[in-house]
């Protein structure tokens, strides 16, 4: 066995079946730059945050409130609101949908709620219907229920109220029409205005023809006809398409007071520098792994440097589009991976044993991008730990 002396060298495996040496650049100065806490002035920002399983819960107890680490998932958070950013919970990013269903999203909620309001941090949250049983069709005026209940929820956990696409909703509306209704009797019953989230169907392909059609036009008119009749209560919109020009198309038919937030993790630094006729606010996935990157660039957007907010931001797109790669809802594993690396955990496994989800090679591959981004926060930890997951996996160091 060769063993490499360097601390910030280790052996990586490609994809073809290659093996090659990779050795670690030095620490990004993005990380030893003073934050206060200060929110960005220019722009509204949410890293959607991921949440830590405990790695010694029973397979068994997946779904219970012991198969999450609750100190080191609410600790991650008063990381992201350290720097200022806000927190968006609950979510896809959180594994919503995919291992946390509506019992421990509730429970989350009401702890990350709390913990937002003892250290002053914004936070956005979730609300969908995955209480109801999966699969089956259910009315719409259950699905309005269901949506009311849990964004009640999250106005006592003082957040904001994120609508994100309903899996039930997909099955049951048979036209717009169907969407206008559920979502203008939801927007009329909750006591804050709220986020409208439009997921697309790379990260889930079961909300294929949502909003009435498969024809993204003819569906961008339905959402855009939902937020003009309901302008008063809506104080954002998410658009989740991985397409920049038509995110770019809605946000200029977006009525005054609705925010853009981009939740496009391939090309969000542009969208979010914008151009001559307006920009993006984010509420991105990306930035859970990225949150010290994407501050130290809004920063320099705050300042008027537009080139170096590209010059610190551009590095990092390459990373998201990997970690974000089909299939996309696996995007999680890599934003997990980036989490144990950085030192955030001190584990990589995660609910519903999510870490299976990518191949060894992706995950070599995300480690050597994160490198490349300046995404690392100590290049010796990530390394070391790096170096120990491909032994485990069979990869000679």
């Amino acid at each position: 066995m060769t063993t490499l002396t360097s601390g910030t060298s280790l052996r990586v495996p490609h994809a073809d079946g290659t093996v090659t040496t990779h050795t670690a650049r030095a620490r990004s100065y993005v990380f030893d730059l003073p934050f206060d806490g200060t929110a960005p002035v220019t722009r509204s920002v949410f890293a959607a945050a991921h949440v830590v399983a405990n790695p010694f819960t029973d397979p068994a107890d997946f779904g219970s409130p012991q198969s999450i680490d609750w100190d080191a998932t609410l600790a991650f958070r008063r990381h992201v609101w350290g720097l200022g950013l806000g927190v968006a919970d609950a979510m896809d990013t959180a594994q919503r949908g995919g291992g946390l269903g509506w019992r421990l999203a509730r429970d989350l909620i009401r702890r990350s709620g709390a913990e937002a309001h003892s250290v002053g941090g914004s936070v956005a949250f979730g609300a969908m219907t995955d209480q109801l049983e999966p699969g089956q069709m259910h009315s719409l005026e259950r699905i309005v229920d269901a949506y009311v209940e849990q964004v009640g929820w999250i106005g006592e956990a003082g957040g904001v109220p994120v609508l994100m696409a309903s899996r039930h909703l997909a099955l049951a509306a048979s036209s717009s029409d169907d969407y206008l209704r559920v979502y203008g009797d939801v927007i009329r019953q909750s006591p804050v205005p709220v986020f409208l989230h439009w997921l697309g169907v790379t990260f889930d392909p079961s909300l294929k023809g949502y909003w009435g059609s498969d024809d993204l036009d003819i569906a961008a008119d339905t959402f855009i006809a939902l937020v003009e009749a309901n302008q008063q209560k809506i104080s954002g919109a998410k658009i989740s398409l991985l397409d920049a020009k038509r995110e770019v198309d809605l946000r200029r038919r977006l009525p005054s007071g609705v925010h853009m937030h981009t939740g496009d993790d391939f090309n969000y630094a542009e969208l979010i520098a914008g151009d001559e006729y307006g920009h993006s606010d984010a509420l991105l996935g990306a930035f859970d792994a990225l949150a010290v990157p994407a501050r130290a660039a809004l920063a320099r957007l705050d300042d008027g440097d537009t080139a170096g907010f590209h010059q610190i931001l551009d590095p990092t797109v390459a990373l998201s589009r990997h970690v974000f790669a089909t299939p996309t809802s696996a995007y999680k594993t890599g934003i997990v991976l980036l989490a144990w690396l950085n030192g955030h955990q001190d584990h990589f496994r995660m609910v519903a044993s999510a870490e299976t989800w990518r191949s060894v090679p992706h995950l070599a591959e995300t480690f050597v991008l994160a490198d490349a981004a300046g995404a690392l926060a100590d290049p010796e930890l990530a390394t070391h730990r790096m170096r120990q997951f491909l032994e485990v996996a069979g990869v000679v160091q």
